[in-house]
Protein backbone atom coordinates (compact mmCIF):
# COMPACT_ATOMS: atom_id res chain seq x y z
CA UNK A 1 0.00 0.00 0.00
CA UNK A 2 1.41 2.89 -1.29
CA UNK A 3 1.98 5.47 2.13
CA UNK A 4 -0.25 8.82 1.77
CA UNK A 5 1.07 11.83 0.95
CA UNK A 6 0.90 14.53 3.95
CA UNK A 7 -1.03 17.58 3.18
CA UNK A 8 1.31 20.89 2.86
CA UNK A 9 1.77 22.70 6.02
CA UNK A 10 0.18 26.32 6.14
CA UNK A 11 2.90 28.96 7.46
CA UNK A 12 0.72 29.06 10.65
CA UNK A 13 1.48 25.08 11.31
CA UNK A 14 5.25 25.49 10.74
CA UNK A 15 7.17 24.05 13.45
CA UNK A 16 9.83 26.73 13.56
CA UNK A 17 9.04 30.04 15.43
CA UNK A 18 10.42 33.69 14.50
CA UNK A 19 13.00 34.47 16.53
CA UNK A 20 10.97 36.45 19.22
CA UNK A 21 8.69 33.54 20.01
CA UNK A 22 11.69 30.95 20.20
CA UNK A 23 13.32 33.15 22.80
CA UNK A 24 10.03 33.15 24.68
CA UNK A 25 9.35 29.48 24.47
CA UNK A 26 13.00 29.59 26.00
CA UNK A 27 11.81 31.43 28.76
CA UNK A 28 9.02 28.99 29.48
CA UNK A 29 11.18 26.42 30.24
CA UNK A 30 14.08 27.99 31.56
CA UNK A 31 11.98 29.06 34.36
CA UNK A 32 11.77 25.55 35.78
CA UNK A 33 15.76 25.75 35.58
CA UNK A 34 16.14 28.90 37.33
CA UNK A 35 13.30 27.38 40.12
CA UNK A 36 15.27 24.23 41.01
CA UNK A 37 18.07 26.32 41.69
CA UNK A 38 16.36 28.31 44.33
CA UNK A 39 14.77 24.74 45.60
CA UNK A 40 18.61 23.44 45.22
CA UNK A 41 19.77 26.39 47.62
CA UNK A 42 16.95 25.96 49.85
CA UNK A 43 17.31 22.35 50.64
CA UNK A 44 21.34 22.24 50.68
CA UNK A 45 20.47 25.30 53.96
CA UNK A 46 18.12 22.62 55.88
CA UNK A 47 21.07 21.40 58.00
CA UNK A 48 22.02 25.11 59.08
CA UNK A 49 18.32 26.55 60.30
CA UNK A 50 18.98 27.49 63.89
CA UNK A 51 22.72 26.69 63.83
CA UNK A 52 24.05 30.37 64.18
CA UNK A 53 26.09 30.01 61.26
CA UNK A 54 25.29 32.48 58.60
CA UNK A 55 27.99 32.51 56.75
CA UNK A 56 28.44 28.44 56.09
CA UNK A 57 24.55 28.26 55.47
CA UNK A 58 25.39 31.00 52.64
CA UNK A 59 28.21 29.72 51.10
CA UNK A 60 25.69 25.98 51.28
CA UNK A 61 23.09 28.07 49.37
CA UNK A 62 25.64 29.05 46.83
CA UNK A 63 27.50 26.49 46.54
CA UNK A 64 24.11 24.69 45.30
CA UNK A 65 23.10 27.20 42.82
CA UNK A 66 26.49 27.41 40.96
CA UNK A 67 26.28 23.46 40.86
CA UNK A 68 22.63 24.14 38.94
CA UNK A 69 24.11 26.94 36.83
CA UNK A 70 26.33 24.65 35.56
CA UNK A 71 24.40 22.73 34.01
CA UNK A 72 21.46 25.28 32.31
CA UNK A 73 22.12 26.13 28.88
CA UNK A 74 22.27 29.94 29.61
CA UNK A 75 24.79 32.67 28.57
CA UNK A 76 24.25 34.10 32.02
CA UNK A 77 26.37 36.57 34.19
CA UNK A 78 25.68 38.00 37.60
CA UNK A 79 25.11 41.60 37.53
CA UNK A 80 24.02 41.88 41.57
CA UNK A 81 24.93 39.38 43.89
CA UNK A 82 26.84 38.53 47.02
CA UNK A 83 30.09 40.15 49.10
CA UNK A 84 28.76 43.61 48.23
CA UNK A 85 27.86 44.59 52.19
CA UNK A 86 28.71 41.89 54.31
CA UNK A 87 32.12 39.75 52.23
CA UNK A 88 29.77 37.02 51.87
CA UNK A 89 30.83 33.63 50.18
CA UNK A 90 29.68 34.34 46.41
CA UNK A 91 27.88 34.75 43.92
CA UNK A 92 30.25 37.92 42.94
CA UNK A 93 29.22 40.47 40.18
CA UNK A 94 30.40 39.63 36.83
CA UNK A 95 30.61 36.13 37.48
CA UNK A 96 29.84 34.05 34.49
CA UNK A 97 26.98 31.13 34.87
CA UNK A 98 25.44 28.12 32.59
CA UNK A 99 26.92 26.75 29.82
CA UNK A 100 27.95 29.85 27.55
CA UNK A 101 27.20 28.47 23.92
CA UNK A 102 26.91 30.47 20.95
CA UNK A 103 23.29 30.02 20.76
CA UNK A 104 22.25 30.07 24.49
CA UNK A 105 20.07 32.90 25.23
CA UNK A 106 21.84 36.15 27.31
CA UNK A 107 20.79 36.79 30.97
CA UNK A 108 21.86 39.02 33.05
CA UNK A 109 21.14 37.91 36.55
CA UNK A 110 20.70 39.52 40.08
CA UNK A 111 20.61 37.00 42.96
CA UNK A 112 20.27 36.33 46.70
CA UNK A 113 20.95 32.89 47.84
CA UNK A 114 19.51 33.78 51.29
CA UNK A 115 17.77 36.77 51.87
CA UNK A 116 17.34 36.61 55.84
CA UNK A 117 20.74 34.79 56.33
CA UNK A 118 20.52 36.14 60.17
CA UNK A 119 17.53 34.93 60.66
CA UNK A 120 17.76 31.38 59.21
CA UNK A 121 21.00 31.23 61.16
CA UNK A 122 18.31 32.00 64.70
CA UNK A 123 15.70 29.84 63.58
CA UNK A 124 13.46 32.92 62.95
CA UNK A 125 11.14 33.15 59.92
CA UNK A 126 11.30 35.43 56.91
CA UNK A 127 14.16 33.45 54.94
CA UNK A 128 14.23 32.87 51.02
CA UNK A 129 15.95 32.07 48.20
CA UNK A 130 15.89 33.88 45.41
CA UNK A 131 16.75 34.51 41.36
CA UNK A 132 15.75 37.27 39.13
CA UNK A 133 16.87 36.92 35.31
CA UNK A 134 16.12 39.46 32.05
CA UNK A 135 17.07 38.52 29.01
CA UNK A 136 19.07 41.29 27.27
CA UNK A 137 16.38 41.98 24.40
CA UNK A 138 17.58 46.01 24.21
CA UNK A 139 21.15 45.50 22.90
CA UNK A 140 23.73 45.64 25.31
CA UNK A 141 21.98 47.46 28.12
CA UNK A 142 21.93 45.33 31.24
CA UNK A 143 18.58 44.86 31.79
CA UNK A 144 18.77 44.93 35.66
CA UNK A 145 20.65 47.88 37.12
CA UNK A 146 22.90 47.86 39.11
CA UNK A 147 22.84 50.32 42.26
CA UNK A 148 26.85 51.00 43.25
CA UNK A 149 25.63 51.77 47.05
CA UNK A 150 24.60 50.21 50.13
CA UNK A 151 21.37 50.83 50.92
CA UNK A 152 18.05 52.62 49.21
CA UNK A 153 14.97 54.27 50.88
CA UNK A 154 12.07 52.02 49.04
CA UNK A 155 8.45 51.97 48.60
CA UNK A 156 6.62 49.36 47.58
CA UNK A 157 2.47 49.20 47.09
CA UNK A 158 -0.39 47.03 45.26
CA UNK A 159 -1.21 46.78 41.85
CA UNK A 160 -4.02 48.81 42.45
CA UNK A 161 -2.43 51.84 44.41
CA UNK A 162 0.44 51.58 41.00
CA UNK A 163 -2.44 52.15 38.81
CA UNK A 164 -3.69 55.15 40.39
CA UNK A 165 -0.27 56.35 40.42
CA UNK A 166 -0.21 55.43 36.67
CA UNK A 167 -3.38 57.18 35.66
CA UNK A 168 -2.73 60.85 38.15
CA UNK A 169 0.63 61.30 38.77
CA UNK A 170 -0.02 64.26 41.23
CA UNK A 171 -0.95 61.49 43.59
CA UNK A 172 1.11 61.82 46.78
CA UNK A 173 2.30 58.48 46.30
CA UNK A 174 6.21 58.63 46.66
CA UNK A 175 9.51 57.71 48.27
CA UNK A 176 9.82 61.55 48.93
CA UNK A 177 6.29 61.99 50.38
CA UNK A 178 5.53 62.01 53.93
CA UNK A 179 4.68 58.54 54.67
CA UNK A 180 1.34 59.38 56.74
CA UNK A 181 0.10 61.04 53.05
CA UNK A 182 0.54 57.72 51.12
CA UNK A 183 -1.16 55.94 54.08
CA UNK A 184 -4.09 57.53 53.56
CA UNK A 185 -4.19 57.81 49.76
CA UNK A 186 -3.43 53.79 49.73
CA UNK A 187 -6.55 53.85 52.25
CA UNK A 188 -8.89 55.65 49.68
CA UNK A 189 -7.26 53.72 46.86
CA UNK A 190 -7.68 50.60 48.83
CA UNK A 191 -11.36 51.42 49.91
CA UNK A 192 -10.05 50.98 54.07
CA UNK A 193 -9.93 52.86 57.14
CA UNK A 194 -6.08 54.12 57.35
CA UNK A 195 -6.08 51.80 60.52
CA UNK A 196 -6.80 48.82 58.62
CA UNK A 197 -3.48 49.84 56.32
CA UNK A 198 -1.23 47.27 57.11
CA UNK A 199 2.31 48.72 56.59
CA UNK A 200 5.45 46.68 57.23
CA UNK A 201 9.46 48.31 57.88
CA UNK A 202 12.19 46.87 58.54
CA UNK A 203 13.19 46.98 62.17
CA UNK A 204 16.48 49.39 61.70
CA UNK A 205 17.18 52.59 63.92
CA UNK A 206 17.71 54.06 60.74
CA UNK A 207 14.23 53.66 60.13
CA UNK A 208 12.69 55.03 63.21
CA UNK A 209 11.29 58.15 61.38
CA UNK A 210 9.00 55.95 59.42
CA UNK A 211 8.07 53.89 62.57
CA UNK A 212 6.94 57.18 64.41
CA UNK A 213 4.82 58.81 61.58
CA UNK A 214 2.93 55.17 61.32
CA UNK A 215 2.52 55.15 64.76
CA UNK A 216 1.10 58.80 64.28
CA UNK A 217 -1.41 58.42 61.90
CA UNK A 218 -2.84 55.35 63.29
CA UNK A 219 -1.61 52.39 60.30
CA UNK A 220 -1.34 48.86 61.31
CA UNK A 221 2.57 48.48 61.58
CA UNK A 222 4.54 45.05 61.28
CA UNK A 223 8.06 44.87 61.66
CA UNK A 224 10.52 42.18 60.94
CA UNK A 225 14.10 41.58 61.50
CA UNK A 226 15.25 40.63 58.25
CA UNK A 227 13.85 39.91 55.06
CA UNK A 228 13.86 43.00 52.69
CA UNK A 229 12.71 41.10 49.27
CA UNK A 230 10.22 38.91 51.13
CA UNK A 231 8.90 42.11 52.61
CA UNK A 232 8.76 44.51 49.45
CA UNK A 233 6.94 42.09 47.50
CA UNK A 234 4.54 41.34 50.41
CA UNK A 235 1.94 44.45 49.11
CA UNK A 236 1.36 43.00 46.02
CA UNK A 237 0.11 39.01 47.27
CA UNK A 238 -3.50 39.58 48.93
CA UNK A 239 -2.34 36.76 51.28
CA UNK A 240 0.18 38.71 52.70
CA UNK A 241 -2.18 41.29 54.08
CA UNK A 242 0.71 43.67 53.68
CA UNK A 243 -0.88 46.95 52.01
CA UNK A 244 2.73 49.08 52.20
CA UNK A 245 6.47 47.92 52.89
CA UNK A 246 8.42 51.25 53.56
CA UNK A 247 12.27 52.32 54.37
CA UNK A 248 15.74 51.86 54.20
CA UNK A 249 16.95 48.49 53.04
CA UNK A 250 19.43 46.89 50.95
CA UNK A 251 20.21 47.77 47.13
CA UNK A 252 20.78 45.43 45.66
CA UNK A 253 17.55 43.46 47.30
CA UNK A 254 15.60 46.64 45.68
CA UNK A 255 16.91 45.89 42.27
CA UNK A 256 15.52 42.09 42.74
CA UNK A 257 12.35 43.22 44.54
CA UNK A 258 11.52 45.43 41.35
CA UNK A 259 11.98 42.34 39.27
CA UNK A 260 9.72 40.90 40.91
CA UNK A 261 7.29 43.23 41.35
CA UNK A 262 7.47 43.71 37.15
CA UNK A 263 6.03 40.45 36.90
CA UNK A 264 3.64 40.47 39.84
CA UNK A 265 2.15 44.43 38.78
CA UNK A 266 2.90 45.71 42.02
CA UNK A 267 5.23 49.17 42.10
CA UNK A 268 8.00 50.29 43.69
CA UNK A 269 10.22 53.61 44.15
CA UNK A 270 13.69 53.77 45.17
CA UNK A 271 16.35 56.37 46.27
CA UNK A 272 19.63 56.04 46.89
CA UNK A 273 20.75 56.27 50.72
CA UNK A 274 24.05 57.56 51.47
CA UNK A 275 25.32 55.85 54.74
CA UNK A 276 27.89 58.88 55.61
CA UNK A 277 29.96 61.60 54.01
CA UNK A 278 32.01 59.32 52.88
CA UNK A 279 29.88 56.90 50.71
CA UNK A 280 27.92 60.23 49.16
CA UNK A 281 31.31 61.37 48.02
CA UNK A 282 32.26 58.02 46.87
CA UNK A 283 28.97 57.95 44.86
CA UNK A 284 29.86 61.72 43.52
CA UNK A 285 33.48 60.31 42.19
CA UNK A 286 31.87 57.73 40.42
CA UNK A 287 29.72 59.48 38.81
CA UNK A 288 26.58 59.41 40.34
CA UNK A 289 25.86 62.79 41.93
CA UNK A 290 23.56 63.73 39.85
CA UNK A 291 21.55 60.85 40.84
CA UNK A 292 21.64 61.04 44.21
CA UNK A 293 17.94 62.47 44.47
CA UNK A 294 16.46 60.12 41.83
CA UNK A 295 13.68 58.79 42.15
CA UNK A 296 14.17 54.64 40.55
CA UNK A 297 10.61 52.58 39.31
CA UNK A 298 10.57 49.70 38.92
CA UNK A 299 10.85 49.80 35.67
CA UNK A 300 14.21 51.25 36.07
CA UNK A 301 15.88 49.41 38.14
CA UNK A 302 14.33 46.04 35.77
CA UNK A 303 14.00 46.74 32.49
CA UNK A 304 12.04 45.42 29.36
CA UNK A 305 9.85 42.33 29.49
CA UNK A 306 11.58 38.94 29.49
CA UNK A 307 12.18 39.02 33.22
CA UNK A 308 11.81 36.16 35.20
CA UNK A 309 11.60 35.60 39.12
CA UNK A 310 11.78 32.37 41.43
CA UNK A 311 12.11 32.29 45.31
CA UNK A 312 11.64 29.15 47.35
CA UNK A 313 10.56 29.34 51.32
CA UNK A 314 13.02 28.51 53.50
CA UNK A 315 11.43 29.57 57.23
CA UNK A 316 8.23 31.03 57.24
CA UNK A 317 7.63 34.75 55.47
CA UNK A 318 4.97 36.78 54.24
CA UNK A 319 5.75 35.30 50.94
CA UNK A 320 6.06 31.42 51.08
CA UNK A 321 5.63 28.70 53.57
CA UNK A 322 9.15 27.70 55.14
CA UNK A 323 10.51 24.09 54.21
CA UNK A 324 8.48 21.77 56.21
CA UNK A 325 10.06 18.19 57.21
CA UNK A 326 7.77 15.04 57.48
CA UNK A 327 10.05 12.00 57.93
CA UNK A 328 12.21 11.72 55.38
CA UNK A 329 10.42 13.91 53.01
CA UNK A 330 10.80 17.69 52.34
CA UNK A 331 8.62 19.88 51.19
CA UNK A 332 9.30 23.19 49.42
CA UNK A 333 7.21 25.79 48.95
CA UNK A 334 8.11 28.05 45.98
CA UNK A 335 7.04 30.82 43.60
CA UNK A 336 7.65 31.56 39.72
CA UNK A 337 6.93 34.43 37.78
CA UNK A 338 7.27 36.11 34.39
CA UNK A 339 6.58 39.60 33.18
CA UNK A 340 6.38 39.17 29.78
CA UNK A 341 3.18 36.72 30.58
CA UNK A 342 2.01 37.73 33.98
CA UNK A 343 1.66 34.27 34.93
CA UNK A 344 2.55 33.49 38.80
CA UNK A 345 2.88 30.24 40.09
CA UNK A 346 3.43 28.48 43.38
CA UNK A 347 4.77 25.37 43.30
CA UNK A 348 4.74 22.75 46.48
CA UNK A 349 7.39 19.92 46.06
CA UNK A 350 8.39 16.82 47.96
CA UNK A 351 11.49 15.28 48.04
CA UNK A 352 12.34 12.05 49.14
CA UNK A 353 15.40 12.60 51.65
CA UNK A 354 16.23 9.01 50.96
CA UNK A 355 17.14 9.54 47.53
CA UNK A 356 17.10 12.96 46.78
CA UNK A 357 20.30 14.34 45.09
CA UNK A 358 21.48 18.10 44.50
CA UNK A 359 24.62 19.14 42.42
CA UNK A 360 27.19 21.21 43.90
CA UNK A 361 29.65 22.72 42.46
CA UNK A 362 32.16 22.13 45.38
CA UNK A 363 31.84 18.27 44.24
CA UNK A 364 31.45 18.63 40.42
CA UNK A 365 28.63 15.93 41.15
CA UNK A 366 25.30 14.99 42.70
CA UNK A 367 25.30 14.35 46.27
CA UNK A 368 22.33 13.52 48.85
CA UNK A 369 20.76 16.22 50.89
Amino acid sequence: MATPTPPPTSASQTISSPPGEAQRDRERLLEFEFLRATEFAALHTLSWIGKGQKELADAAACDAIRGMFDIMDIRGEIVIGEGIKDEAPGLFKGEKVGLWRSDSPRFDIAIDPIDGTTNLSKGLPNAISCIAAASRDEGDLNSLQEIPAFYMTKLAYPPEVRLAFMNDPKLPISVDAPIDEVIKITASILNKGVRDVVVMVLDRPRNQPFVDAIRRVGASLRMIGDGDIAAALAPALRRSHVDLYVGIGGAPEGVISAAALRCLGGGMQAKIWPRDDAERQSLIESGWGDRLNDIFLSRDLARGKGILFCATGISESPLLKGIEVQGTTAITHSMMMRARSGTVRFVSAHHNLSQKTIRLRSTRSEVGI
